[in-house]
């Protein structure tokens, strides 16, 4: 019998690859649908209808469609409450706040230079377009400040949200994984020393370490 999940999208993409994670921390059987975003697929109507943005990943599950790669997390984690790692967002109302308030500042402060940074730095040379330098230094600089409050942070607690790995740091593994692996910029990660150690520890958890081997080059 075929799962009822289905993801959308390329595992190369880092909103695609959030969300398998989160869907392999908890153990859900799913599809990975093939999206050839260069003939531009994720463009045609059939995929508008379950991603009206036109962009990956696209999610479905028993018929009903979600898109935005965190949503898509969130409710894996409420829909799958008792499978695999059943602590990824919280088992009460506090925790769960705890970790949305760290999902949030992944997706408005982390995520915004760190995305600047991983598109410039790792994707633009792939696609032989020309690099912006002066995006590039801006961005660095932003991602240096978050980075120090996150070093502050993780000198208090083993983990973002506490002492427990949760959906507060899986989301912020794709971009880390690019900028950590495939440009210069690692040493702003393993430099700080509770961020490397932070990094070190979530980057090694076998449920992203697949996520990777999917990444590869066939």
């Amino acid at each position: 019998m075929a799962a009822s999940v289905k993801v959308y999208g390329p595992p190369i993409s880092t909103a695609v690859s959030r969300v398998l994670a989160c869907l392999h921390e908890k153990e859900v059987p799913y599809q990975l649908i093939p999206v050839n975003m260069a003939k531009g697929e994720h463009k045609k109507p059939e995929y508008l209808k379950i991603q009206p943005f036109g962009q990956v990943p696209a999610f479905e599950d028993e018929g009903f469609a979600l898109f935005e790669s965190r949503s898509i997390c969130r409710y894996i984690c409420e829909k799958y409450a008792e499978q695999g790692n059943k602590g990824l967002y919280g088992e009460n109302p506090l925790a769960k706040a705890s970790i949305d308030q760290w999902i949030e500042a992944e997706s408005h402060s982390f995520g915004p230079p760190s995305s600047v940074l991983v598109f410039q730095l790792a994707f633009a040379p792939r696609m032989k377009l020309k690099q912006d330098q002066g995006a590039i230094r801006q961005n660095e600089e932003k991602l240096k400040k978050v980075l120090d409050l996150y070093e502050e942070r993780l000198s208090e607690s083993r983990f973002l949200a506490g002492d427990e790995f949760t959906l507060a740091d899986l989301s912020h593994l794709p971009n880390t994984q690019y900028l950590v692996n495939s440009t210069d910029m690692g040493e702003l990660f393993t430099e700080r020393d509770n961020v490397g150690r932070w990094w070190s520890e979530i980057s090694s958890r076998e449920s992203w370490q697949k996520v990777v081997e999917m990444q590869k080059p066939a």
